[in-house]
């Protein structure tokens, strides 16, 4: 149902302009609260939060479209042999990394703003959990999948590194290609260095050297990419374990509720019946005091009607 409600709120939008959702978050900006009632007295309450679900599902498709751009920069960098066009390539890829990682920040703040979207009706709290639950799913689909992308292209860009090397030195042994390879101290550098002197290829060798000291500057990147999605993936984790806390706290606070009200209930009944009980012994009471009185009063008066 709440699909329904969703793709019609998406197509009215779509009647009255079709433009795309800015990337601000929810309740900011120029958004309004929302409210029981519109304009025209019977606006839907949830009006703003579908608004965002609807531009939080555009931002998502936005960062898929980036990632998909972003493998094609990671391809031509590789593939292209003038050094102009791969420093321009290298300038857009830069910016676009940028522009996706801010993005992606906002999506995980948005997501979560929306898993805390104030409800009151309980259609509406059964709404925003499974709509939220399938942002949080489909943000961690576009996550993994530029994951993949980054280590695939970081894989790529090794190999390139290997093929480069042995340009410089052909018997190099497969510790000199890793350390080369997966340089993190320097001494894949030194290496390099010592077989570039010793070659005599020396012009093509040079233009190796630049280009694997180019190729290291990426996978820094790309790792430096890899570390940030690995963080995003246990934030959004956090984000489902505290959901799931609150979810089961909001449970057993309502279990502890109707456990208090039915606990309550029968003592209530238990104090009905005790009352009742306790009536009846006093209406016992009073007519065997009314019987004792009845029955000294014939006792007396036939004492005395007896004297006489």
């Amino acid at each position: 149902m709440q699909r329904d409600r969703l793709a019609a709120h998406r197509a009215r939008q779509q009647q009255q302009g079709g433009q795309a959702h800015e990337l601000t978050p929810i309740g900011g900006g120029d958004t309004a609260p929302p409210q029981n009632g519109g304009s025209n007295g019977s606006a839907d309450p949830m009006v703003n939060f579908y608004n965002e679900v609807t531009s939080v599902q555009d931002g998502i498709a936005q960062f898929s479209s980036n990632v998909s751009r972003i493998a094609d920069l990671h391809s031509r960098t590789l593939n292209s042999t003038d050094e102009g066009a791969s420093r321009q390539n290298e300038a857009v890829l830069d910016d676009l990394v940028g522009q996706t990682r801010q993005l992606s920040n906002e999506l995980k703040e948005r997501i979560q703003s929306l898993a805390s979207y104030p409800v009151t009706r309980a259609q509406d709290q059964s709404i925003r959990k499974n709509q939220t639950g399938l942002l949080r799913q489909k943000f961690v689909e576009v996550l993994q999948n530029y994951q993949q992308v980054e280590r695939d292209y970081r894989a790529k860009y090794k190999q390139r590194v290997e093929r480069q090397f042995r340009i410089v030195k052909p018997d190099a042994t497969p510790e000199e290609v890793a350390a080369v390879v997966n340089d993190t101290d320097g001494s894949g550098a030194q290496i390099f260095t010592q077989a570039l002197s010793s070659s005599t290829r020396y012009g093509e060798s040079r233009v190796a050297y630049r280009e694997v000291q180019d190729r290291h500057h990426d996978i820094q990147k790309i790792e430096r990419t890899l570390e940030e999605l690995a963080q995003l993936f246990n934030d959004m984790s956090v984000l489902v374990a505290q959901q799931d806390e609150a979810i089961d706290q909001i449970q057993n606070m309502a279990a502890n509720v109707e456990a208090d009200t039915a606990a309550g209930v029968q003592q209530t009944e238990k104090a009905v019946e005790h009352a009742r009980s306790a009536r009846r012994k006093r209406w016992i009471c009073f007519w065997l005091t009314v019987l004792i009185l009845v029955i000294i009063g014939l006792i007396i008066g036939l004492a005395i009607g007896l004297k006489k």
